[in-house]
């Protein structure tokens, strides 16, 4: 007897049953950080903060955690997911947009980057529904030829400390379309995207002309927000990406 698991692939090659109680599975990009430590323990973990999964289970999804991994790998794994998003977390080594490093920005995360980058790729090729957050946005709009502002001042006022700010959705987007108007959004970062991906467009502005949402319109759900939808609790972004999820998951 086969037992056929959600995405995996039946003997006649058809698409597996979705998760639990008929939630899409939605993959989250994790941190790979070294000497974490947690009761007697310290060693290196791939972690994720637990905003992120509550957001999507809130959201009518099945959260699983995606750990840096081979980037030969990534294709296999979105294959078996129904949506995918792309955390938040270290500055993007500048290397890969082809710029010099900025002393603020921060140290590079290189299995990180390659990983996700790779995540992002097969994402787009399989037409699966992808949310990127904050660093997940960014590595979006990087993994389509564009390139980032490695520092602003005013989005991240305190360090470890999320502020917040209003964003406004550009009219007959899919951001726009998610939401109705002005909204205050939590934020945390320092960079930014400067010139487009090839295919994005900006969905939503900062105050200050900062780009703080693209999508890629050629593409069936593909959103990055600048901001940290899991730290407040709005739940409409992560919804539509799983109402995306939900229908490709028949």
């Amino acid at each position: 007897m086969t037992v056929t698991g959600h995405g995996a692939k039946s003997p006649e090659g058809t698409r597996g049953p979705e998760g639990p109680e008929g939630r899409p599975l939605i993959g989250i990009s994790t941190y790979l950080e070294p000497g974490t430590r947690w009761r007697v323990w310290e060693l290196e973990a791939a972690l994720l903060p637990a905003a992120y999964p509550r957001l999507v289970q809130r959201a009518g999804g099945l959260a699983v955690m995606l750990p840096p991994d081979a980037p030969e790998h990534a294709a296999a794994t979105v294959a078996r997911l129904d949506g995918l998003v792309v955390a938040g977390g270290p500055d993007v080594d500048p290397a890969r947009y082809g710029a010099e490093r900025d002393p603020r920005t921060g140290p590079p995360a290189p299995e990180r980057d390659a990983w996700e980058l790779a995540l992002i790729e097969a994402a787009l090729a399989a037409d699966v529904p992808l949310l990127g957050v904050c660093r997940g946005m960014q590595l979006l709009n990087v993994a389509l030829g564009g390139t980032l502002v490695q520092h602003l001042d005013g989005h991240a006022r305190t360090e470890g400390v999320f502020g917040g700010h209003p964003v406004d959705p550009v009219p007959g987007t899919l951001y726009g379309g998610i939401v109705d108007g002005q909204d205050l959004v939590p934020t945390y970062h320092h960079q930014a995207v400067d010139r487009l991906g090839t295919g994005l467009v900006p969905s939503a502005h900062a105050a200050d002309g900062t780009v703080e949402a693209v999508e890629l319109p050629s593409a069936g759900w593909v959103l990055g927000v600048q901001w940290h939808p899991e730290m407040g609790e709005d739940v409409r972004v992560v919804r539509s990406l799983v109402t995306a999820a939900s229908r490709r998951a028949v």
